[in-house]
């Protein structure tokens, strides 16, 4: 029995499934093109809208403020895009080869030292339609138990490329911590022109594992965010939850809700952001980004807890709290007035997109087949 890491056996996997092109350049020569495997079943996301957690180590979010809390929106939509660059890595891998045959086959991970099972199928059912093929990858020895040990799936579809990847991050390495076991990620890729896009993806994460307040106060246990590209420029809108989010008074559970255009090619973007309760149940934008505004919010925080709070207060708390806020690569620029006349199409865009429903983001659950 082979012994691999997860990505380690993504190759092995090739190799078995799949036989090689006699071109294997990426996105040429006429046996790539022929391949069933979508060329993707990912969007990217411009770099003004996602930054690495190292970039916020150490920056004292229990105080946040107006420019943290535009800045740390980078960090949640960073998450979302973590998952999708797992789903990237393996189409990338396996678009330079072409279907053989369905198979099943069993492996050693490096990484938890124990043995995963792999069934790849054609014309698999999920969720009312029938796919091209289907891959399910789960972990043996907790196939009794009642998630089936499922690691991954993947259903995907070449005319017109679609696809949904769903990952369950434990059951792939049980490596990580027992308290990832409830932690599942899912990707709807579709390259099939609809929703006024070229391209979209939605990013749906859920069940991440409890963060004791103290050490995290801001701590996301899930959200949901949908990318669209067209042309050069990328929607982004959406909304992570925060069920231990609080900051003046006893209010907690907020959702980060936000809606925001990027130019890939210019790296910027601008976001429209508010700070809706958890609880909320609806889908105005109205409601969640223009009344529950990151102004309106702050401002009835301080106001509550100091009603006659002075001017030099206020300003403290509300500085960089206006809508739309500004990014560049490098993160938030400012809020209200527009840096340059090369945003001000992206302000356009987002004027037309609007978040989630923030309650039914808090009670999101996401399942294999």
């Amino acid at each position: 029995m082979k012994k691999l890491s997860f990505y380690s056996f993504v190759a092995f996997l090739l190799g078995t499934i799949f036989f090689t092109a006699c071109d294997n350049s990426f996105n040429q020569g006429p046996e790539l093109e022929a391949s069933i495997i979508p060329d993707e079943l990912t969007v990217e996301i411009p770099l003004a809208l996602s930054a690495d957690a190292s970039m916020y180590k150490g920056t004292g979010i229990d105080t946040l403020k107006g420019r943290e809390i535009y800045g740390h929106l980078r960090f949640f939509i960073h998450t979302g895009d973590h998952a999708a660059r797992i789903t990237r890595h393996v189409i990338h891998a396996i678009r330079e080869f072409k279907i053989d045959q369905v198979i099943t086959l069993s492996y050693v991970s490096e990484d938890d030292g124990r043995v995963k099972n792999l069934v790849v199928v054609e014309s698999p059912e999920f969720e009312g339609r029938t796919w091209e093929y289907g891959l399910t990858i789960t972990d043996a020895e907790s196939e009794g138990n009642e998630d089936g040990g499922k690691g991954m799936q993947i259903f995907w579809s070449g005319y017109p490329k679609e696809g949904i990847t769903i990952i369950n991050p434990y059951n792939l390495d049980h490596s990580n911590e027992r308290s990832w076991a409830t932690a599942m990620y899912r990707i709807d890729y579709s390259g099939a022109g609809e929703m006024g896009y070229d391209r979209h993806m939605i990013v749906s994460i859920a069940g991440l594992p409890d963060i004791d307040p103290l050490l995290a106060p801001f701590s996301m246990d899930g959200m949901k965010m949908f990318v669209g590209k067209k042309g050069d420029q990328v929607d982004v809108y959406g909304n992570s939850s925060h069920p231990n989010a609080k900051f003046l008074t006893e209010k907690v559970g907020y959702n980060w809700a936000f809606v925001a255009s990027g130019s890939n090619t210019e790296d910027i973007a601008v976001v429209e952001l508010g700070l809706p309760l958890s609880s909320i149940d609806s889908d105005s934008r109205e409601l969640l980004l223009e009344r529950n505004s990151i102004y309106n919010v702050l401002y009835s925080e301080v106001k509550t807890i100091w009603p006659h709070a002075s001017d030099d207060i206020l300003n403290a708390w509300l500085t960089n709290t206006e809508a739309p806020g500004y990014f560049n690569r490098h993160g938030f620029i400012q809020g209200g007035d527009a840096p340059g006349d090369e945003y001000l199409p992206l302000v356009r865009r987002i004027n037309n997109l609007t978040p989630y429903n923030p309650a039914a983001i808090a009670a999101m659950e996401i399942n294999f087949q």
